[in-house]
């Protein structure tokens, strides 16, 4: 089977190899889509992540769908979760499984991911998806599960202001949640001006250029100078970080989400000390498929908005290069 994976900065190979063989309670899983997210580009870029190094040769890939290969489930459509946590530490029995500190996660440390044309993979990080679904759409999942955890943590109600600063995937996914939660202003700013479109299509009430912090000033006043209750960091930056202290009203939340190129990031402590925000950090998510897959059948997350561009595995090239360059919003590899 063709698998792709990644030796160093920047170099990534189509290599052929056996395909995996699958162990007790695992399926054999026939990938059809993955999507690049911005993790992957770090390791991409940098061969690590945060404290994670490249040790080996990894295959990347988490946002993934298939069809189980062969068995009594054989031809069953699923979203392969990503997380495999050890479901025996303190945390997994607390249920909070994301925060597991025995976890493997594909595409990450010494767990292969999902950019192959099979993946052997436990049944019970499995979950079968509607025919409604198209596989794209299955990769989708992953990112809005991402997003539906961060909204859970920031307690959005009807009636909130909320902003978003960064609007790549995730960001529109939580403009759309936000939305369904019943907020009824919701800023929006990036440093892309086709993803503040995007921005505004999803349910963005002001949508701004990212420019330094010039543009905050323009916010407040959309918000009649009150500022937003829960402010959502998805860009990874320290700016956008900055622009959700500075836009959060006193008392709010700010949610971080994104994930820092430098594995640090910074911001002015006295303005949120004196503002008594609350500050969460996001990491990925917890249990939450069986619930994206009834906000996109019930039409309330528009998964198809953020799927721009698709490519065979052969073309990794080309995909990578478009993710990297930031071209349209998500990118999809069909192995």
């Amino acid at each position: 089977m063709k698998s792709l994976r990644l030796y160093g900065p920047g170099d990534l190979r189509l290599v052929d190899e056996p395909p995996p063989v699958p162990g007790p309670g695992d399926e054999l899983v026939r990938v059809t889509a993955v999507g690049i997210c911005g993790s992957d580009l770090h390791w991409y870029a940098d061969s690590g992540i945060g404290d994670a190094v490249l040790s080996r040769p990894l295959v990347l890939g988490h946002e993934a769908g298939g069809r189980i290969e062969s068995g009594p489930q054989g031809g069953r459509r699923v979203a392969i979760d990503p997380a495999i946590p050890c479901e025996a530490c303190e945390q997994c029995r607390a249920g909070h499984t994301h925060l597991c500190l025995a976890i493997r996660f594909a595409g990450h440390g010494a767990t292969d991911g999902a950019l192959r044309e099979l993946v052997a993979w436990p049944g019970r990080c499995l979950v079968p998806v509607p025919d409604g679904l198209d596989d794209a759409d299955v990769a989708m999942l992953e990112p809005l599960g991402v997003a539906l955890h961060a909204i859970r943590l920031a307690h959005v109600r009807p009636g909130a202001g909320v902003g978003v600063f960064g609007c790549g995937p995730i960001g529109l996914f939580l403009i759309q949640l936000a939305r369904a939660s019943g907020a009824t202003t919701i800023l929006a700013t990036d440093v892309l001006p086709h993803r503040l479109e995007a921005a505004r299509e999803a349910g963005a009430t002001v949508a701004a250029i990212a420019s330094g912090g010039s543009e905050r000033g323009e916010l407040l006043a959309a918000t009649g100078g009150r500022g937003v209750d829960v402010a959502f960091e998805v860009a990874g930056e320290d700016d956008a970080l900055e622009t959700s202290i500075a836009l959060a009203a006193p008392a709010g939340t700010v949610v971080v989400v994104g994930i820092p190129a430098r594995d640090r990031m910074a911001f002015t402590a006295s303005i949120a000390r004196r503002k008594g925000l609350t500050i969460k950090l996001s990491r990925r998510m917890n249990r939450v498929y069986p619930d994206v897959i009834r906000l996109v059948e019930a039409g309330l997350v528009d998964v198809r908005l953020v799927v721009t561009a698709s490519y065979p595995l052969s073309e990794f090239e080309a995909a990578f290069s478009a993710a990297v360059a930031r071209e349209g919003l998500k990118v999809v590899v069909r192995p």
